[in-house]
Order: structure tokens, then C-alpha cells, then sequence
């Protein structure tokens, strides 16, 4: 199960200059690496032309995220993703991806500049961004028989839960996410349709 905990409401930029080199920071909510792909694409069809698309995320509760991963594209190794991974670890935050787009000025910053201008870049546009607290949610493990996949689906719509992993034996086997608060009327409705059913802990 996770904690609640606050995520980026939504997509920012802002723009910083460091000694000619403008630096545009991005910051937008992600709950998977097919979201971080997206994003990317998204910065460097924007700004074909930027010399570096330098970035980090972390997926899930801060403090124990799921995943983590940073970026230098092509800056001195350590000086670019590393930075912006560290803002993101001490702004309390998850689901979160910065992209921070650098166009060269002509002025080498050196290392020391460098780690200074793309934590700014960060610290600037987390800074501003609003949070939303992502709902905790719980895992369900559910067996049952195919004449019932249709109605777990439609409890699932009406609930705010989503279906993930589906396997098929002699009986469907689902992975089903939803909000902490919904737990009891999904145990009421399996138990009611005699379904097999557990939540990980």
C-alpha cells in the first residue's frame, strides 16, 4: 500500500540564463518510464535545436521511491542529471520528471557552473510548480471465472480502480489498483459474488 504523498499538479517551464546559456526546466507528472519517453520526445520536438535535453525522475512515495533514473546527455558526466535528481529528492515529491533544455551561449560554465545552473533550473521550476497529494492505493489479487471478468470491469469504471495485470488459466487471475477508501466495498463486492480474493500488504 502507499502513503499518500504530493506529486506535480501538472506541466511547468521556466527559463533561467546562466552566462548566455539559456537553461528551460520542465517539470510534469509521471507514473511510468512509457510517460518519461513521452516527455522527452515531447522537450526535443520542442527545441530541436538545444544542444542539451539533460533530465531525472523518480517514480513513487519520496523517501522509497520505485524507481529513479538521470540523464547528462552529453554534458560532463555528473554536472546535469545527477543536480536535478538531487532537487527532486529534497523537494518531498514523487511521480515527477525534470527536463531541463540547455542552449549554449558561447561561455564555458565549467563543472562547478554547470551542477549550479541545472539545480537552479530545477530548484526554479519545482519551486513554483503546485502539488496535488496522489490518493493512497492498495493492490488486489483476484481470481474468478470468465462469465465475472465483465463485472469486475464495470465495479472497476464506476470505483475510480483500474484492472493491470490480467492472466488467463481456467480462470481469470487480475491485479486490481484502487484508492485505500474503496478496499471495503471491493471486499463486499467480491464476497457477494464469492470471488477469490487478497490485498497485498
Amino acid at each position: 500500500m502507499r502513503r499518500d504523498y504530493p506529486v506535480p499538479a501538472g506541466f511547468l517551464e521556466r527559463e533561467t540564463d546562466v552566462k548566455k546559456s539559456r537553461f528551460i526546466a520542465w517539470v510534469a507528472p509521471v507514473s511510468s518510464r512509457d510517460d518519461v519517453r513521452c516527455w522527452l520526445e515531447r522537450a526535443r520536438q520542442a527545441h530541436p535545436d538545444a544542444r542539451h535535453v539533460c533530465w531525472a525522475y523518480q517514480i513513487g512515495r519520496p523517501g522509497s521511491a520505485a524507481e529513479a533514473a538521470m540523464n547528462d546527455d552529453g554534458e560532463p558526466s555528473g554536472t546535469a542529471g545527477k543536480p536535478i535528481l538531487n532537487v527532486i529528492q529534497h523537494k518531498d515529491m514523487g511521480d515527477v520528471l525534470v527536463i531541463v533544455i540547455r542552449y549554449f551561449g558561447g561561455i564555458k560554465l565549467g563543472a562547478g557552473g554547470l551542477v549550479r545552473a541545472y539545480a537552479g533550473a530545477a530548484e526554479r521550476v519545482l519551486s513554483a510548480v503546485d502539488r496535488v497529494i496522489q490518493q493512497a492505493r492498495v493492490t488486489a489479487r483476484v481470481r474468478l471465472p470468465f462469465a465475472d471478468e465483465q463485472r469486475l470491469r464495470h465495479w472497476c469504471e464506476v470505483h475510480g480502480a483500474e484492472i493491470g495485470a490480467v492472466t488467463y488459466g481456467s480462470q481469470v487471475s487480475a491485479e486490481v489498483s484502487l484508492p485505500v477508501d474503496r478496499q471495503p466495498d471491493f471486499s463486499a463486492f467480491c464476497e457477494a459474488q464469492k470471488l477469490d480474493y487478497s490485498f497485498e500488504t
